[in-house]
């Protein structure tokens, strides 16, 4: 039996989850790369494009030629206000009491950049009701940590799953990449695995 020789997979991310999240479908990068961007929003931008930008830029970061090369962003957005990644407590309270007793979307943008250099681009859309908090359920989750980090301050495969009456799309890419839209992209252009 001979070895098929397989074309490189690049991940453009500096996020574990999305690494992990790839290995729940039996996808190893041959690299993971951390993009250096700046990610400030540009005046009148919509979280759409913003999203979109986003993935776009992070593979141009990393181009790197005759390898697939796949990036993702994701935002939490609450009316059309993209909801910062919580890096301090009052960032997370902010965030949390604004998502409290409301719903809000997950956009997840998904780029690939083929070995030929054409680009394929996927926008995935999930809304997320979230349950009225306490302030006791704020604080238990403030004390967990989980929310350091994470866009909107909060983790939906963590605790926060609690928070969560009713999603409407994709869970994956609320945690922060679309596996279904992944899949299909990545087999829709040739990427054996």
């Amino acid at each position: 039996m001979t070895q098929v020789s397989r074309i490189k997979l690049i991940l453009a991310s500096s996020s574990l989850r999305r690494l992990h999240l790839l290995a729940q479908i039996g996808i190893t990068p041959d690299a993971v790369v951390s993009p250096d961007i700046d990610e400030s929003v540009v005046q009148n931008e919509t979280p759409r494009e913003y999203v979109k930008r986003m993935a776009s830029a992070k593979t141009d970061a990393v181009k790197q030629s005759s390898k697939y090369l796949l990036a993702a962003d994701t935002a939490v957005v609450c009316g059309n206000r993209i909801l910062p990644k919580a890096e301090s407590e009052d960032a997370a309270v902010y965030c949390l009491s604004l998502l409290s007793g409301r719903r809000h979307k997950v956009l997840g943008s998904i780029c690939l950049l083929l070995p030929n250099g054409e680009r394929r681009m996927r926008l995935v859309e999930t809304t997320v009701s979230f349950k009225r908090l306490t302030e006791s359920e704020i604080e238990s989750y403030l004390h967990s940590s989980e929310w350091d980090g994470k866009a909107g301050g909060y983790a939906i495969q963590g605790r926060a799953a609690t928070f969560v009456k009713h999603i409407s799309g994709s869970y994956s890419n609320v945690v922060g990449l679309s596996l279904y839209d992944v899949a299909q992209l990545l087999r829709g252009n040739g990427y054996q695995w």
